[in-house]
Parts: structure tokens; sequence; C-alpha cells
């Protein structure tokens, strides 16, 4: 019977796809991570079994989730299977077996490893409902279609390889040829050194040679002063070349992590991002640091090894069956060190995440009084990073212990032999002595050779990490296919327009949304919160793509216009929009390197933030953000506004964006906008009616869905659903 792969989770909410990997794989079919992620609709709080079952479809299975009893698991349902384990995990079912003491259940967990449960613990784990052997536990069944041998992976052109990364190499090959020529200098200096030994031992005290004694002594002086000399010089290129290495791999990664679509960040904690570019550094020590040094310490053993088999063939052979057992020793462990740098990578990036909610989030952390809930959660990380560090140090130990046995053992041997050829006569002392010195030079490749194999190891672990982010299809593939953005008259119209952000059907936000925004006019979006107000916005502004029906820019599909010249037509003031840490004419100025002066006083006089910036001694150079000068609410939404204004798009989209100001600031700038705005695209979303009430159309969406549209004065008239959202401010009003 062929063995069950197993594969490890590499986020914390990884388990659905990883389970679905394994099962493919079990058939012959390699998928990776990413497109997996991407076909069960994962979001930051998982997965659902029902996405999985999608995702499976997708790559080639039948499929039927089943809440059964472990009976008919056993005994009816195909193997291999995927069960919902503990009501918050997933695990793969491989095989039953019958053991003297009842039924084994054979279980891949993403989380560990392959375990076997008992009926018991089964029970305990699986099943959800019920009581005894009557407990049932949801199934995800699946068997192979015909057709799907015929399925590949899609991601398998954006898979990047270590040799990819030779690349990063290549403008640098100068500066590799010295590290080249430097380190086989190196190993010439170190060869002349038993030979040296040697003479001073049977010549020059041998001999009584004093002044023989005082020139190898000079010699070898001259010869250490060198090789220091020579080591400086490699210490300096190499830190040259590494750290624009590292910068040149990081900034590749984050140009790609930038063209990626927003959809991929609803999926992913901060943490897990940040300790991708973490992995970028074992990427290039292993390149610049493993690769060279042990490439040359393998030319060093075999000229040590050439020169060790003239003194002693016997002492040789000893050497290299002993070495032998001891790199057997050593990777008989790499399966094991793998597990836990991926638990470790799990929990380092919940302690990154954690960290940065804590750091963002102290002003509610602290009007909550919740201090210690939040400081315990993250110790409660701490202690489990703690944990996998103790079993990281208990398999570092055990091959350590290994390590020091083998090199013990083989050295005393080889003193022995040693020993012993000089008292038969067939070695001299100075040869016993240069043939010590020569196992030790041996030594040391081989312990560059383990320190090679652990960090290819901790590379291929960081590569399939990263391979999750450069399989991923970019936002602006066949961008050069793209078509230009139409002429500002152009209408935008939307035609029978769903959107769920997990792709799926049972979660849509909008349903059948059709819809057409005119070239020139005020068109607002109104209903209660949840309506999909905000979505639709986001759909208009291309940061997703409909999950049905389309969007068209004068004809044109949105989809199929250059997202870059989208932007630059576009201007929005979202509801999350983000104050950098940066002056306040930075912040304006979006993207532009030299702000014009007239553009921002006239953007922050539209916005009526002149004033506050007036105010300041240092005016628009005055730095705000995380880590300069604190702004309100009303303060963050007017740099907001102005910073639109300075762009001065042909469309334009706000979200709320007066809500945090007074009413006289609001009507001010409303009164600016609507002069800024004039023959311009506008779409408004907003619950204030004196911000749409003078909209050309006013939209009311309820559940996702167009309930009605019309002017203000003919839908307070009809006193349907707009009517109700806004009549409280009509009696204010009156």
């Amino acid at each position: 019977m062929r063995s069950f792969p197993h594969y490890r989770q590499l986020d914390a909410m990884d388990c659905g796809p990883t389970c679905l990997r394994m099962i493919a794989r079990y058939y012959g079919k390699e998928y990776s991570l990413a497109t997996l992620r991407q076909l069960c609709h994962i979001t930051r709080n998982g997965v659902s079994m029902l996405g999985i079952s999608e995702a499976a479809a997708a790559i080639g299975f039948r499929t039927k989730a089943v809440k059964i009893d472990i009976d008919t698991l056993a005994e009816e349902v195909p193997m291999p299977c995927i069960l919902h384990w503990n009501q918050r995990h997933f695990v793969v079912c491989h095989r039953v077996t019958q053991g003297r003491r009842g039924r084994r259940f054979h279980i891949s967990d993403p989380a560990t490893k392959k375990l076997v449960y008992c009926e018991q613990e089964m029970l305990r784990c699986w099943g959800s409902t019920g009581e005894g052997a009557d407990r049932r536990g949801a199934v995800l069944a699946l068997a192979p279609e015909p057709d799907m041998e015929s399925r590949n992976d899609p991601a398998d052109a954006g898979r990047r390889s270590l040799g990819f990364f030779l690349r990063y190499l290549k403008p640098y090959r100068r500066e590799i040829f010295l590290l080249a020529a430097g380190m086989l200098l190196a190993s010439v200096l170190q060869l002349i050194f038993p030979f040296l030994t040697q003479s001073l031992v049977d010549i020059g005290i041998h001999g009584r040679n004093i002044r023989f004694i005082v020139l190898i002594l000079i010699a070898q002086l001259v010869l250490t002063a060198s090789q220091t000399a020579v080591d400086f010089a490699r210490s300096w290129i190499m830190l040259h070349v590494t750290a624009r290495i590292n910068i040149s791999l990081i900034s590749d990664f984050l140009c790609k992590l930038m063209k990626l679509p927003l959809d991929f960040f609803d999926t992913r904690n901060v943490g897990d991002i940040l300790q991708r570019i973490g992995d970028h550094g074992r990427i290039e020590q292993f390149l610049m640091g493993s690769s060279l040094s042990t490439l040359f310490s393998m030319v060093n053993f075999l000229v040590f090894a050439v020169v060790l088999a003239i003194y002693s063939p016997l002492v040789l052979t000893i050497f290299l069956a002993g070495n032998s057992c001891y790199i057997l020793w050593v990777t008989a462990f790499m399966k094991r060190r793998r597990d836990l740098d991926i638990r470790r990578f799990e929990q380092a990036a919940a302690e990154q995440s954690s960290l940065v909610q804590m750091v963002t989030a102290m002003q509610e952390i602290k009007l909550n009084n919740c201090e210690r809930q939040k400081r315990w959660q993250w110790e409660r990380i701490q202690v489990k990073l703690f944990g996998i560090s103790l079993k990281g140090q208990a398999l570092g130990q055990v091959q350590q212990v290994g390590s020091v046995f083998f090199n013990q053992a083989t050295g005393i041997v080889i003193s022995y032999i040693a020993a012993r050829g000089v008292v038969d006569g067939t070695m001299t002392l100075g040869m016993m002595v240069s043939l010590t010195y020569i196992v030790g030079a041996l030594n040391g490749p081989v312990n560059s050779f383990i320190g090679f194999i652990r960090q290819w190891q901790d590379a291929k672990i960081s590569l399939e990490r990263l391979n999750e982010i450069h399989c991923r299809p970019d936002e602006e593939r066949d961008i050069d296919s793209k078509s230009d953005v139409p002429s500002p008259e152009a209408d935008i119209r939307l035609e029978g327009v769903g959107f769920a952000y997990d792709g799926t059907e049972r979660s849509r936000v909008l349903h059948d949304v059709s819809l057409t925004v005119p070239a020139g006019k005020t068109t607002a979006i109104v209903g209660a919160s949840g309506s999909g107000k905000t979505t639709l916005l986001k759909l208009l502004l291309g940061f997703y793509r409909p999950c049905c029906g389309r969007i068209t820019v004068g004809g044109h599909d949105l989809a199929d216009i250059n997202p870059h010249g989208w932007r630059d037509a576009t201007g929005a003031v979202m509801q999350e929009g983000f104050i950098f840490s940066d002056t306040i004419a930075g912040n304006i100025a979006v993207g532009d390197d030299r702000p014009d002066p007239g553009r921002l006083r006239d953007a922050a006089a539209t916005a009526c933030i002149d004033s506050f910036v007036d105010s300041l001694p240092l005016g628009f150079d005055t730095r705000i953000g995380m880590e300069g000068c604190g702004v309100s609410q009303g303060q963050k939404q007017r740099i907001l506004i102005a910073r639109t204004v300075y762009k001065n798009p042909r469309y334009i989209f706000l979200d709320e964006a007066t809500n945090a100001l007074d009413a006289n600031n609001e009507r001010d700038i409303m009164a600016n906008l609507g002069e800024f705005c004039r023959g311009k695209t506008v779409v408004i979303v907003a619950h204030r009616l004196s911000t749409v009430r003078n909209a050309d159309n006013i939209v009311v969406l309820d559940h996702g869905r167009i309930a009605e549209q019309g002017t203000h004065s003919s839908l307070t008239a009809r006193r349907g659903l707009y009517y109700n959202l806004i009549k409280n401010q009509l009696e204010l009003g009156n």
C-alpha cells in the first residue's frame, strides 16, 4: 500500500487547503497552496467545508459533505476523506485498520503530523453531536473525476526555485570572482601550514636547529598575517554584496506585493506578510554565505583529503567512515526540524500581528481596560513559541550528542593509529603533528557541509512560503493589452452585478445590481448599514471584480481598462482612508515628489483645512500621522478631501466623506466641493440628508439590492425606504 503524503500548513488558517493538497498529491496531482487557498475562498477566519468542497470540484473531484456516525465512516466512506476536527480544524482520514483493541483511524493532521487514533479518541475529536457510539461528525468525501489528469495548477508558471535567485548574483560577478580568488588563496595558505609544522618538529626540534625554528615561525607569522588580510578583504566584499542583494530581494518582493489585488490582503494577517519579508534573509544567507563557503570548503576538503591519503590511507578511511555516520545522524532529524520551523513561523506571525495590534489599538485597549487580557494574549503566544524553542533546543542537543560522539570516537581512533605509527617507527613525530592538523582542517569542511544542509532546508522552507506570494497572479497581468480610460463624458454602467468577498454564492453582498451613473452628474447611494454601499463603491473603483455581471465605462469593461489609468482618473475619500507618517503637504500631494504650492493651498482651502495648517509653526511641513502629531477625525477627513481635490480627477467617489465634521464645516465643504465637482462624475455614499439631497439621482440599497432610485423630492413623496431612512433628519430640518 502506497504511503499517504503529508504536508504542513504554512499559516494558521491553511488547514483546509492543505488537506486538499495532500489528497490531490495522493492521486498524483501537485497543487500549490496559493492556488488551493484561492479556490477555497479562504478568509482571515479560515475556511468552511463548503469552500473546500468547491475547491475540490474545481481541481477535478466529485464531493459530498455529510454528517455520519463512526461506523458509516469506517465502512462506507471512500478514503482519503476530510474530517471537521474539534469544531475548528480540518484533517485527513486516509486509512482505517483493524487492531487487537478495535479499529484504528489513521489521521494526517496538517497542523502536526500523521497520527493514529483509537475509536474513543476519534469520537472525542471528530464527533460533534449525539452520545457514545451514536455521535456524528462532518465528513467531506472525495472521488476523482475522469478528467482530473488533464487539469494542471495555473500557478506553476509563477513558481520560483532556488536557482531563480542566482540571477541576483549576476551583477556582482566581479566581486564574486574576487571572493573566489580570496578563498582559493586562503586555501593555499592553509595548505602550507601542515608541512611547516612537520618541518618544525622533524628538522628544527629534532635537529636542535634554533635558526630553522625561528625561520619556520616567521614563515607561519607571515602566512597568518596574509590569511588575516585576505579574510578582512573578503568580509568587506561580502558585506557590500550581501547588503545590496538583500535590498534587491526585499524590493522585488515589495514590488510583487504591491501588484497583488486587494482581495489578497483581505485574507492575510500583517504578521504573515512581515514574517515572509524575514524569509528573504535566509535565502540571501544561503546564496552568499553557505553556498560560496561550502563550495570552497569542499575544495579544501579534497586537497587535504589527498594530502591525508599520502600520509595514511587508513586514517583517511576511518575519518570518512566516522564523518559519514555524523552526516547521516544529523540528516535523520531534518524532517523533524522542518516541522518545528513551520510551527515557529506560525507562532511568530501570530506574535507579530498581536504586537502590531497592541501598538496601533492602544487607545481602544485603554478605553476598555483590557490591558491585562491583551498582554496575556501575547504571553500565551510567547509560551507556545517558548515550547517550540525548547523542542528545537532538545533536537539540537540530540544532534550535538551524536556529532560529539562520532567526532570524538573518530579522533581517538586516529590518534591511536598515529601514536602507534610513531612508536612502530612508520611515522615521525612531525608527521603525527601534521596529520593531526590535517584532520582538524578536514573537520571544518564537514561542519560547513552540515551547516549548508541546514541552511538549504531553511531556504527551501522560506521559498515555499514566498511562492505563496509569487504564484499569485498580478492585478496588472496583460496590462499592455488594456485600453485607456474613456473620455470624461463616458457613463458608468453596472449590469446585473453580484459580489461576495469570499467569492461564494452563499455570502453575496450585492445581488443583481443594474445602475447607470451618468457622466457629469452626481449620484448618491444610501441605505442602512451593511446594505453594500461601500462594497459597491469599491467595485466602481476597481478594487474588486464582480462575481457576476459587469461594470462598463463608456462601453468598455472596467476589467479591460488599464488600472493605473483608471486610478489616475479617479479620486476617492474612503471611510478607512489612511494618514501617512509624513508632512501635511506629503499627505495631500501623495505621489507627487515636488508638491505645487498653489494647488496645495487651493486644495486645503476647498477642504477648509487651511486655517488649521496656518496655525501650525511649520505649516504644510508639519509632520503628522503615526510618528508625528496627531490629528482629529474631522481634520483627518478634511486632509483626505484635500488629497482628492489636489489630484483633480475626472471621477470622484466619496464614502461618508463628511460624517466626522460638524454641521458648519460640512456645509462649507459641500459648497466648495459643489463648485469643484461641477462637470465631473461624482458618486457619494452617505447617511446625512444634507450631503445627498442635491444629488441628480439617489440610489437606495437594501440588503445588496436596489430598492428605489430617483431625486430627493420624488423619493420623499413616495414615502418608501428612503423616506424611512431620513425622516428623522427631515423632522430635524423642519
